[in-house]
């Protein structure tokens, strides 16, 4: 069976011209030329991936992502934004509304067509349904659930997006070594972009927001400044006490996320 892309683009010649591409590179194709009409087909069809534009009439492309994120029948579906926006700031806001993939106009058909195809294999969980002996899925607090993109984090689960689980696999394989940013890219995202390292800073900071006591101040997540990252977790002794610290924080935020609720409401 065909790989079914979702292709949400205003622009009826772009719309063409991409979906008539990937067509010929053996996708099956939906197509709308609006948000609320690709929120609909996205719950029809249950896509395999959605590509999708980020300046759409009636529901914009963030607001449509957001959605997509906050639905259960869609939010594990990979999301790969274009606009014509490339700065650093508009990246951020993509990546952050849950975008798992950006692409600047003017781009490349082939680059489109090989980041489809990177973010479908990692959906698949391909490298880690073949794992092999040496892989490693747990070290001292932290064990990788591939199954259901979750991590056990001191007892607790933590749900994660196919990127965060797949970044946080990359860093756990290498633990306690310095991982270049050439090489998450390489791994996690499947190609080498020499102007995207935000792309990393923003799921490293995603990442820190579940693992940490204080994102402000990582203890296990750590940035080595002009090398890269370094995973550092606990053993022995340190678990129980940091266990503590955890829960601490965890009991702030949701009292935190509690009382930003009742001033909403109120």
């Amino acid at each position: 069976m065909k790989p079914c892309i979702l292709l949400i683009e205003d622009d009826q010649d772009m719309r063409d011209l991409v979906g008539g591409h990937l067509e010929h590179g053996g996708f099956d194709v939906q197509r709308a030329e609006d948000g609320i009409k690709g929120q609909a087909l996205a719950l029809q069809y249950s896509p395999d991936l959605i590509v999708l534009d980020l300046m759409l009439p009636k529901v914009d492309g963030l607001t449509l992502c957001q959605r997509l994120r906050r639905d259960e029948r869609t939010s594990g579906i990979p999301i790969l934004m274009l606009t014509a926006l490339g700065g650093t700031k508009d990246k951020v806001t993509g990546f952050n509304s849950g975008a798992d993939d950006y692409l600047t106009k003017p781009f490349d058909l082939e680059e489109l067509q090989v980041r489809i195809k990177a973010l479908l294999r990692r959906t698949d969980r391909a490298p880690l349904s073949s794992s092999s002996h040496n892989e490693i899925l747990n070290y001292g607090p932290l064990t990788l659930v591939p199954e259901r993109f979750e991590a056990i984090w001191f007892d607790g689960p933590v749900r994660l997006t196919h990127l965060e689980f797949e970044l946080l696999h990359c860093l756990l394989q290498r633990h306690g070594q310095t991982v270049a940013p050439s090489l998450i890219l390489k791994e996690v995202w499947g190609y080498e972009p020499d102007d995207d390292i935000e792309t990393i800073r923003v799921h490293v900071r995603h990442l820190r927001t579940k693992l940490e006591p204080d994102p402000r101040k990582p203890r296990f997540i750590k940035t080595v400044y002009g090398a890269g990252y370094c995973l550092e977790l606990p053993t022995g002794g340190q678990l129980e006490e940091l266990q503590d610290v955890l829960a601490k924080a965890r009991q702030n935020r949701e009292d935190t996320s509690n009382d930003e609720e009742e001033r909403a409401t109120a």
